[in-house]
């Protein structure tokens, strides 16, 4: 039995934060408590909730489970009419379970861990930066662009997809690095095996930002440089349901049918 869980909650939207207060109230009644050392992490709200949930699953090293309470809502496997069954299956510890691979991004300023992407993006929105790529310390590309999105296979349904990168399963081991708005003829996302270790360097005067899943990392000035590979750990994500990568992708962009 999982004792107790932690949730985390989408604290501006009202319908969150009552489902919150209800949940809470059944998972007390069915003996589960939702203080003291979780045993899971749960979201509630949509996948910007879910990526906060999954960095408090990396830090305890505890499994997490979505509720979707959003719209597309790729990263949550449950919604509000399965309450029931979670909880049944937190009494019983019956979760199916998937290990996902995370990113490890550092720079001279610091360091974090992230589900979806690594993305080093311009400041200044009137001029282009200039951003070069080594892969396992072999000079790659030198990219001129308004940034570089290094993403996993989970995080290819996000930033990395709307700037035109592929669907990536998440059970395939590797990194993507996707240009965005490169004024050059090589503008594709690359795939490459999950040992890679890429190296971003900032050239020119063009100061950039980092960020992982969102959350900023600081500022690269000219030389600094940010090094991404995949992290030595993963994120146990939990689900009540057997659903394919393909039927997920129909499902959540609403392609059933077509």
């Amino acid at each position: 039995m999982m004792k107790s869980v932690e949730l985390v909650v989408h604290d501006s939207r009202p319908d969150a934060l009552e489902f919150a207060e209800k949940f809470s109230d059944q998972l007390e009644a069915a003996g589960i408590s939702t203080s003291g050392d979780p045993d899971v992490v749960m979201a509630l709200g949509g996948d910007g909730t879910m990526l906060a949930a999954v960095q408090r699953a990396i830090d305890l090293d505890i499994p997490v489970l979505g509720f979707n309470l959003g719209t597309i809502g790729f990263l949550s496997s449950v919604d509000v009419s399965d309450v029931d069954r979670v909880i049944e299956a937190l009494s019983s510890n019956d979760f199916l379970v998937s290990e996902r691979s995370i990113l490890h991004a550092k720079t001279k300023k610091g360091k974090a861990m992230g589900l979806n992407d690594v993305v080093v993006e311009k400041i200044d929105s009137q001029r282009l930066v200039q951003l070069r790529v080594s892969i396992d310390d072999e000079p790659f590309l030198t990219y001129r662009c308004d940034g570089l999105i290094a993403a996993t296979p989970t995080g290819s349904t996000a930033y990395t997809f709307s700037s035109g990168g592929p669907l990536v399963d998440p059970e395939v081991e590797a990194i993507l690095l996707s240009p965005v708005a490169a004024h050059s003829l090589f503008d594709r996302t690359m795939v490459l095996p999950a040992n890679r270790t890429l190296k971003i360097i900032v050239e020119r005067d063009r100061p950039v930002r980092v960020s992982v899943d969102k959350v900023d990392l600081g500022v690269l000035e000219e030389g600094d440089s940010v090094e991404v590979r995949t992290a030595a750990v993963t994120v146990r994500f939990l689900a009540l349901d057997v659903t394919s990568f393909p039927q997920s992708v129909t499902e959540k962009f609403g392609l059933a049918g077509l």
